[in-house]
């Protein structure tokens, strides 16, 4: 699928000049009655190279290239996972205690014929939308919103997944006022003690406690071009080194790429992403998630809730365990 230009990073700009021109010859070839077999075989031969470059474009990208890729207004938020991937499904408003934080976005829908509770974050895809949104960056009420829904799921064993997409939660001086901390500490504290399943999935950006409030899962799933972090590249390098231009330093410090967070445990799995990534092909993308959703949540139905919560327990004990060697001295 053609990317589209006035959304795409520059490192992306080869690819699309690329196949701008591919566009433009078959085009022109098209105005003949009779193209030559040569011609034909080495259009064939362009295609081929085109879909090389992006694969190679895409294997090589820098943690912070890929930080940019996901940040793209173009990127699949989660009411698209969502509009893909349900049967059916309807959404559920408000914390009960007078707000309805639109960050957050959570609901009942059918997946496979299965009820499930979703809850996730959502970006805007316009600067209007996302200060509705207020850029995917939660309040306390969104949380407290989050925490209602799992209940409810709990309550009437409904299977819960998440969607990560947010650089953080909301950082204002309301937001402290209203309870943010507590906020996201008794998301955390709830989430370990549910018996029906979770997981959770990173679909674009997850950031700080902004994500781990909805982020406590059975199972932690990542999107391959997704990235998860501690805290952005950006605000790393400016805490770290006082210098905001060493953020291409910090994300590969900081190991925020799906294949990085495979290898350290952070994560269970990674689902693959169209060529191009999901916003070249959003229903593909949520076809891979969804039967990587059922499948996960096919294995987990099977153990007790009682299992269910060890396993979560256990899953996140081990987050950041590391051995040391001593030296042996020769």
């Amino acid at each position: 699928m053609i990317v589209r230009k006035s959304l795409s990073p520059s490192f992306l700009k080869p690819v699309i000049e690329f196949e701008s021109q591919l566009v433009q010859l078959d085009k022109l070839l098209s105005t003949f009655i009779n193209v030559s077999p040569n011609i034909t075989s080495q259009m064939d031969d362009l295609r081929l190279s085109l879909i090389c470059l992006k694969q190679d474009l895409f294997l090589s990208l820098t943690p912070l290239q890929k930080l940019h890729f996901v940040r793209q207004p173009d990127r699949p938020t989660t009411l698209d996972y969502i509009g893909y991937m349900m049967d059916d499904w309807i959404e559920l408003h408000g914390d009960r205690g007078g707000t309805d934080d639109l960050a957050i976005v959570g609901g009942i829908g059918s997946l496979n014929s299965m009820t499930v509770v979703f809850i996730g974050h959502q970006r805007g895809k316009d600067t209007k939308d996302n200060v509705v949104r207020n850029f995917g960056m939660a309040s306390p009420g969104g949380y407290r919103k989050a925490l209602r829904l799992m209940k409810h799921a709990n309550r009437f064993n409904f299977p819960i997944l998440t969607f990560v997409d947010t650089p953080g939660a909301w950082a204002g001086i309301e937001a402290e006022k209203l309870g943010q901390g507590e906020a996201i500490a008794v998301n955390l504290k709830e989430m370990f003690s549910f018996e029906v399943p979770i997981i959770c999935t990173i679909i674009g950006e997850g950031g700080s406690g902004g994500a781990l409030g909805i982020g406590v899962g059975n199972k932690v799933l990542m999107l391959q071009h997704a990235v998860y972090t501690v805290a952005t590249p950006e605000a790393c390098a400016a805490i770290l080194w006082k210098d905001s231009t060493k953020s291409l330093v910090a994300a590969e410090s900081l190991k925020i790429t799906s294949l990085d967070l495979k290898a350290l445990g952070i994560i269970d799995d990674i689902v693959q992403e169209p060529l191009c990534g999901s916003q070249s092909n959003p229903f593909e993308a949520a076809q891979n998630l969804r039967s990587k959703l059922i499948d996960e949540l096919r294995l987990l139905l099977q153990l007790t809730g009682e299992e269910r919560k060890k396993m979560r327990y256990s899953k996140f004990r081990q987050v950041g365990k590391f051995y040391e060697l001593s030296q042996v001295s020769m």
